[in-house]
């Protein structure tokens, strides 16, 4: 009996619903994160939907107040990579059937939190229990200057790939949050992302194309490359790495392939014109955000990885739901 052969969620969304997005310039053709919908002569509203379930995006036994910090950024994220200032969403919250009060009060808690810290304030949603885990989904509102959000598209041949903060935290703490590893600094990224919110909207004017780490280094920037139909190249020796992700990396190589590919990092790709190399410095400067310089983009297709200067073979591009 011949299986049926299921397909990626890339290829998913291509096939089945960029065609009822068609027409509607502002979708992009669903090839980036976020919608570009016009809200006023000066701005667009930038608009972006993310879903965390409990056992794929948060362990099962996760604090409330971490889940709703998880839940938030990870939308947060997306809007700094098309530029956006952040500024209200909607939650939409389905509990399990075990749900309790105080699980939802430390939520709430943790929402209240990280509106303070980002500047946000929720607008609406939804509330149901269903028999299978929590499940939530946020849809968050950023303002971006009329028609200069940042997507996936814009990217040339010989533009600079360059990322903002460290990479491989967020994977190697996950590792971490699974007593696979031991180091509090690493599980705490992995619970906590960290939004770059302050150097997003500087990127306008900046970046000829951006993406948010959340399905790994090798893979957010193939998606760049993917959508401005170019290939990527990635000098491995010049990817950032925190002390305590160094440390790990130097009792086991093999974790590599966790930096690379494991994602939930959160930082930005950001494609850059070298002309710009000096605006893209200061305005990092300003936003308090470091960023590296890890590669460029060039014509053809696929990510290349480079170690010591020779390729290599990318040992895992990423995480995929399908």
């Amino acid at each position: 009996m011949a299986r049926t052969r299921r397909i990626g969620e890339f290829a998913l969304i291509a096939r089945y619903f960029a065609p009822l997005a068609r027409g509607f310039a502002g979708a992009g053709n669903l090839e980036s994160d976020n919608a570009f919908l016009a809200a006023d002569p000066k701005h667009d509203l930038v608009v972006k939907t993310d879903t965390v379930v409990s056992g794929v995006h948060f362990l099962a036994d996760e604090k409330p107040g971490l889940v709703a910090a998880k839940a938030l950024r990870v939308c947060l994220s997306d809007l700094a990579a098309g530029g956006a200032t952040p500024f209200t969403y909607q939650l939409s919250l389905s509990l399990s059937k075990g749900w309790t009060e105080n699980w939802v009060a430390g939520f709430a808690r943790g929402l209240a939190a990280d509106q303070r810290r980002y500047g946000v304030l929720l607008c609406g949603g939804d509330t149901v229990v269903s028999p299978g885990p929590i499940t939530i989904t946020i849809t968050a509102f950023g303002r971006v200057p009329r028609g200069r959000g940042l997507t996936r598209a814009g990217a040339r041949a010989g533009d600079r790939l360059w990322v903002s903060g460290t990479i491989g935290d967020g994977a190697l703490g996950l590792l971490a949050a699974r007593g696979r590893i031991d180091s509090a600094f690493l599980e705490d990224r992995f619970r906590r992302p960290r939004p770059r919110t302050t150097l997003g909207p500087r990127l306008v004017g900046i970046a000829s194309a951006a993406a948010d780490v959340s399905d790994g280094l090798l893979a957010d920037s193939g998606h760049i490359g993917e959508a401005s139909r170019l290939g990527v190249v990635i000098e491995r020796d010049r990817v950032p790495v925190s002390v305590a992700a160094r440390r790990t990396l130097a009792a086991e190589a093999a974790l590599w392939a966790n930096v690379l590919g494991g994602g939930d990092d959160y930082e930005l790709v950001i494609a850059v014109p070298p002309r710009k190399r000096t605006a893209l410095l200061a305005a990092a400067r300003a936003a308090d955000v470091p960023v590296t310089e890890i590669g460029h983009f060039e014509r053809g297709r696929g990510v290349q990885l480079m170690v010591a200067g020779r390729p290599a073979r990318a040992p895992r591009q990423g995480y995929v739901h399908f």
